[in-house]
């Protein structure tokens, strides 16, 4: 069946003044993005987001020959494809905007007979290919490209000096080179070969093989080879009077190169700013596995749209923001290798890539750790509704929506890790990065929840129900009492801002504190109205809610109450029958201290406990693992006179 799948972008709006350092709102610069792809997606209109290229090929190899001049806004070129029949036919076909002419196309030599319209080459072979059979096309094309994606296809200028720039997200290929233009399909490999007038440099994915002068020293030819599954949005070039530098980075065993291409008047600050970069890509190899093209390199190549976007093994930057490149880089792992498999899944791509900008910046400046998650969970929460399961595809506006595709999905994330632990999460991760069924392919949210399941052990379905296909947050209250000393007896209650969502069932930490002291525990809090009995060790006056920020949660609230039993001398003394300890809770007792005594069957004491009471109230637990099964009797005295005995069963 053939499948129309979601491409992966991260276009950034980030200036130079949001650095975290300075500033640590990144959810006003994840916003930028989404209102950037937004803007970008809408120039496409209503019925213009599909592929018309035949499903009948599985494409192999692109080899693409283009000349362009920065000055002029034109392409001409030869585009090579390798391509498996999927089914038996004497036709292919490929997407190419109207605009393009079609000079000619072979097979093997020979013309075939083409037909151009309604945005597709069709191209009648020279006779039919059977089902699984390898073969391919040449096809000569030139124009000026029609210009409907974020930019497709730019000429314009830096300085006073021409530039042409590629951005083919979404299925903007098509305006300029005939394709495949649909997300259904990875090229296996590719080589791009370009020519254009000697004053400028060409920049495009993977490595460079050769840079020679030809047409008598009056042109430039720069061939580029890229030897990884590559989506066709993906692919891209860029023509101006770059400089040139390189870096190099040790990733484990191997020290791979950093190359950049920028503007001239720009080359300081980007020399400046990429160690940003290399840091981020050692951190991230160590964290979540070998940066996917490590045979090759990572590249910055600057270019005139307001953000960056994720060009594989070579990403467009308008800048070296820290912000911005550390985003782009992140979509290499998520979006790059592993690209979703559909509108509904994006926030895989967006907000894997808000995630990973998020662990970076905590990591390097740890002490803005907690207002990051804070400004995050304050953003999602402005509103009551809306899921990261996109849950209308056909509304731009909702596929990114900064709100929840980008931030809620990053903070899904961070309730995964909190909620299986750093360890088993990271584990997770680096799975669900090395899934043959998923590396260098597409995924949807499934394949993260198998791979997560796999690693934890965890049944993770009610999880994504509730967090991923549910809308809205959980509010709690907590209601709290003192037991003696050292325990506290916990309420805990929620409502839920959604009526999609009934009930978020999740572990929340809670933070016991006083002037001097403090003890946070967790309660795997699954029911309305499930109270827990905690030792925290100290007498406590104030609780806070997941104070770090792991849940997406507002508007909680906390309340200490006092003992609702009115019975002077309340004692309580449960399970009966005992099997490893039983509890002794003791309530609006009359004296300020008391023993507790366990006697066997022939009236020894085994046992004696000294307490003071707080407020007339202890909780204590007493072991009984050793006790021998039999009859005992527990008496408790208090030091006015007061006198209880409760009989205990041990099995």
């Amino acid at each position: 069946m053939k499948k129309i799948l979601l491409p992966l972008l991260l276009l950034a709006a980030w200036t130079s003044k949001a650095q975290i350092n300075n500033n640590i709102d990144l959810c006003k610069s994840v916003n930028e993005i989404a209102r950037m792809e937004r803007l970008g997606h809408q120039r496409l209109g209503n019925n213009t987001l599909e592929t018309l290229a035949g499903g009948n090929i599985d494409v192999k190899y692109y080899r693409c020959e283009w000349e362009v001049n920065p000055a002029v806004y034109y392409i001409s070129g030869k585009v090579t494809v390798y391509f498996l029949m999927n089914s038996a036919s004497n036709s292919i076909s490929f997407d190419l905007m109207n605009s393009m002419t079609v000079d000619s196309a072979k097979q093997h030599g020979t013309l075939l007979t083409k037909i151009h319209t309604s945005n597709v080459l069709q191209l009648t072979l020279t006779g039919s290919l059977a089902a699984n059979t390898l073969d391919s096309v040449s096809i000569y094309y030139k124009g000026p490209p029609a210009n409907t994606g974020f930019g497709s296809f730019e000429q314009t200028s830096h300085a006073g000096v021409p530039v042409i720039w590629t951005l083919s997200e979404p299925y903007g290929s098509r305006d300029w080179w005939p394709c495949k233009n649909g997300l259904d399909d990875k090229a296996d490999s590719i080589d791009i070969i370009i020519t254009n007038p000697v004053l400028y440099r060409a920049a495009a994915n993977g490595i460079m093989q050769t840079e020679t002068l030809v047409a008598g020293g009056t042109k430039r030819q720069t061939w580029w080879k890229h030897r990884y599954p590559i989506a066709t949005y993906l692919m891209c070039f860029s023509v101006t009077n770059f400089s040139v530098f390189n870096n190099s980075v040790q990733l484990g065993a191997v020290n791979m190169p950093m190359q950049t291409h920028c503007y001239p008047e720009n080359l300081v600050s980007f020399q400046n700013g990429t160690q940003n970069v290399l840091n981020a890509l050692q951190l991230f190899h160590n964290v979540y596995g070998d940066y996917p093209f490590i045979k090759e390199k990572y590249g910055h190549v600057q270019f005139g749209w307001g953000g960056g976007m994720e060009h594989q093994t070579s990403t467009f930057v308008v800048s070296i923001d820290e912000g911005l490149i550390v985003h782009e880089l992140a979509h290499q792992w998520f979006g790059d290798k592993i690209t979703c498999g559909s509108w509904e899944d994006i926030w895989l791509n967006e907000g894997f890539a808000t995630y990973l900008t998020d662990y970076y910046m905590e990591t390097k400046y740890p002490a803005n750790l907690i207002p990051i998650r804070k400004n995050e969970v304050d953003y999602i929460t402005s509103s009551t509704g809306g899921s990261v399961w996109v849950d209308d595809t056909s509304s731009v506006g909702r596929i990114f929506d900064g709100r929840l595709s980008y931030n809620k999905g990053s903070h899904l994330l961070y309730m995964l890790r909190w909620k299986l632990g750093d360890s088993i999460f990271l584990k997770g991760m680096q799975q669900y990065q090395k899934d043959p069924k998923l590396i260098y392919g597409f995924a949807k949210t499934d394949d993260l929840k198998r791979n997560l399941e796999q690693v934890s052990g965890q049944n993770l379905t009610s999880f994504f129900t509730v967090w991923f296909k549910g809308q809205g947050y959980p509010s709690y209250h907590v209601e709290w009492s003192q037991l003696g000393s050292d325990y506290v007896n916990i309420k805990m209650n929620q409502t839920t801002s959604h009526p999609s969502v009934s009930f978020f069932d999740m572990p929340v930490a809670l933070v016991f504190k006083n002037a001097t002291q403090q003890k946070t525990i967790v309660v795997d809090n699954k029911t309305n109205g499930e109270t827990f009995i905690k030792n925290i060790g100290f007498i406590a006056d104030t609780v806070l809610i997941d104070p770090n920020y792991w849940l997406i949660t507002k508007n909680n609230t906390t309340l200490k109450v006092a003992s609702t039993s009115s019975i002077q001398n309340d004692i309580r003394i449960y399970p009966n029958p005992v099997h490893d300890q039983f509890t002794v809770f003791i309530r609006n007792f009359s004296a300020a201290t008391a023993s507790i005594s366990l006697y066997n069957s022939v009236g020894q004491r085994i046992s004696i406990t000294n307490i003071n009471l707080v407020n007339g109230t202890q909780y204590l637990q007493l072991p009984a693992q050793n006790l021998a099964a039999g009859s005992y009797q527990v008496v408790i005295r208090g030091s006015d006179g007061f006198k209880y005995v409760k009989k205990l069963l041990k099995l």
